[in-house]
């Protein structure tokens, strides 16, 4: 491939790609979105009801009958996102090594999905669960601490949504649209491709973009490198835009500690969303979850090759102060018109299926949990996936994150509250419902305050021993969770009995 651009020092729309960018951009985002949107008709499901169990589990978790590649292009469809694809690149643009540190996260995750999630997926299947809140209520019987673990999956999903509108909008953004119309653009195809199809439009158009995803960082980590001059010279040139160690370390003094406990958060909550866990407990069989966590570190290595085209960026010469643009503009520069056009498409898929999902996973949670009275009523379960959009929506516009990660590593604080009661529920320990509610309430309260008091940045300081060390804000406030839930329960065991 030619560059069509030459490369440079860019600013944001400084490089304007040509009618067929746009042109091959609008075919396959277009195709995409058509044919997930149709998935219910051509199946033969166009008649299917609006209420009741079967269409609501139609609707909600594709029926429990997905198999092991379906189920794997799925969670791995939904696991990355925009993210992967806009976020950890422009992380790593902006600060280096430390952007990595999603790549041990998601290694660190799939012993956890293999010996937890089948666990949870045999509990819910027995007892018909659709969500988290499902399996805790059944497990503590308590309707409060149901609402606190829905309550917490619902607004945890919405940053991450934003994140993906993000993505969206930003690549549509690089096309030349104007103003708003790229974010309008992304909330209305979100908003049809999720009413009509459900989740068998995400699981079918998993397919697809994976795909799509796979020959666009294929042909970037291979045609770019050779670009520019080889990975030494890639390497060479970000040392010289990047801060690093004297000393050869990749890690500057100080982000070994947030760098280690970004990523330890990260995995602890990565399986515990509602789109996530939507995935594993639409597959077949528990032994569908095992295949897939032994088969699911295959993206990692897609995660790493995707990190990288951060570094890139510099050695294409790419400046700019959006970084969220950073894989855009790294496109426009070293592929020609047609080719960026299908790179953008892929990205825009790629944060399309899995919103979706996201979608689906909260509306979930309203119907089976906040609102039981329409638990199979597929219309409410619909109107509610647009209204979880449009808090998405609103978290674009109203929170002033650095950076796209941060927007994920909010909603992954809030959902980490839910790990004692859904996780550690399963074990021998045994908190009651009270101090399980308790907790989650003294974890939510503190990472809250001490995440927007920071500005919506993912580690907090702490002054230790002389020392100052940045913690993952969301390891600190499970902490808070797990020991007030503890303390309670202390105390509650403690407690002397009442007379007769």
């Amino acid at each position: 491939m030619m560059a069509a651009h030459p490369s440079g020092s860019v600013a944001p729309g400084g490089l304007a790609p040509g009618g067929l960018a746009l042109v091959v951009f609008v075919l396959f985002f277009a195709a995409t979105i058509l044919l997930g949107s149709s998935v219910s008709w051509w199946r033969g499901r166009g008649t299917a009801p609006h209420g009741g169990a079967a269409g609501s589990e139609e609707w909600g978790l594709g029926g429990r009958q997905f198999g092991t590649w379906i189920t794997w292009f799925l969670v791995g469809g939904d696991f990355y996102t925009a993210y992967t694809i806009i976020a950890v690149p422009a992380l790593v643009y902006a600060t280096g090594a430390f952007g990595f540190f999603a790549l041990p996260y998601t290694i660190i995750v799939y012993p956890f999905v293999f010996l937890v999630m089948p666990v949870l997926w045999r509990i819910a299947h027995d007892g018909r669960h659709a969500t988290a809140a499902d399996i805790v209520r059944a497990r503590f019987g308590s309707r409060a601490l149901e609402l606190a673990i829905a309550g917490s999956g619902l607004v945890a999903v919405m940053p991450y949504i934003a994140l993906q509108l993000i993505g969206i909008r930003t690549v549509i953004a690089a096309l030349g649209l104007p103003g708003e119309i790229p974010l309008i653009v992304a909330f209305v195809s979100l908003a049809a491709y999720t009413w009509l199809g459900g989740l068998h439009a995400p699981a079918l158009t998993a397919f697809i973009k994976d795909i799509m995803i796979y020959v666009a960082v294929l042909a970037a980590v291979t045609v770019i490198p050779l670009h520019l001059g080889g990975y030494g010279a890639m390497f060479a040139s970000a040392a010289r835009h990047l801060p690093h160690p004297a000393d050869g370390r990749a890690l500057a003094a100080g982000q070994g500690v947030p760098y280690a406990t970004l990523a330890l958060s990260s995995a602890l909550a990565a399986f515990l969303y509602p789109h996530t866990l939507t995935g594993v407990l639409a597959a077949r069989s528990a032994d569908t979850i095992r295949k897939n966590a032994v088969m699911l570190p295959a993206y990692t290595l897609l995660l790493g090759l995707i990190a990288m085209l951060g570094l890139m960026a510099h050695a294409a010469g790419i400046v700019t102060t959006q970084s969220s643009s950073v894989v855009p503009l790294l496109f426009l520069t070293i592929f020609p018109d047609w080719f960026s056009g299908f790179c953008f498409a892929a990205v825009a898929v790629g944060a399309l299926v899995p919103a979706a999902v996201m979608a689906i996973g909260a509306a979930n949670l309203v119907t089976s949990n906040i609102a039981p009275a329409w638990r199979h009523d597929v219309r409410a379960a619909r109107v509610t996936a647009l209204g979880v959009k449009l808090g998405a929506l609103a978290c674009v516009l109203f929170l002033n994150a650095q950076f796209a990660i941060d927007l994920q590593l909010l909603g992954s604080l809030w959902i980490l509250q839910t790990f004692p009661a859904l996780v550690l529920g399963l074990t021998r320990i045994r908190f009651s419902a009270a101090s399980m509610l308790l907790g989650w309430a003294a974890g939510t309260a503190f990472g809250t305050i001490v995440c927007f008091h920071d500005g919506l940045k993912p580690t907090h300081l702490l002054a230790l021993g002389g020392m100052h060390l940045a913690v993952s804000t969301g390891l600190l406030a499970l902490l808070v969770n797990i020991g007030t839930a503890a303390i309670t329960a202390g105390a509650q065991h403690l407690r002397p009995a009442k007379a007769p």
